[in-house]
């Protein structure tokens, strides 16, 4: 754990920190990501999870637009820019080790790329895994034929 993040334990409620130093000492991985858990911010629902690197953190702290970095295309993606299923940034909170970001979202439509609103929808009970949800869009609708 970083000195920043040793100090902030014993600092007192609501005491006020530099944004800058706080960022610096975020535990991104060997790869420069941090997982980013998005939640709806109204109902506690857990819609996702995705990575941010620094870049993606700056920019959705600042634009209030949710950005995530895509392992698989090796770019940033700004939620929703081939959907239109946009999550806008309500708040955003570090874990107590400065390795996990927190992220209270509006979410448009569905978040996950299945047209689910959940990525979570596969339940785990005893020996089988239970579908608990059904897509709210069409994936096809979403993105186009053939794009997942």
């Amino acid at each position: 754990m970083s000195e920043p993040f040793k100090t902030l334990e014993r600092a007192p409620r609501d005491s006020r920190h530099p944004l800058a130093e706080i960022l610096d000492a975020v535990g991104f991985n060997e790869s420069g990501l941090i997982p980013a858990i998005a939640q709806q911010h109204d109902s506690g629902e857990v819609l996702m999870m995705a990575w941010m690197n620094h870049e993606a953190l700056e920019e959705t702290l600042h634009t209030g637009r949710v950005c995530y970095w895509s392992r698989s295309r090796g770019k940033l993606w700004r939620k929703g820019e081939s959907s239109g299923q946009q999550q806008h940034l309500k708040s955003a909170a570090l874990d107590c080790d400065g390795d996990t970001l927190l992220l209270q979202v509006e979410q448009t439509g569905p978040a996950c790329h299945t047209g689910r609103r959940s990525c979570f929808y596969v339940a785990l009970e005893n020996d089988e895994a239970r579908i608990t949800a059904e897509p709210l869009i069409d994936p096809d609708t979403l993105y186009g034929s053939g794009k997942g």
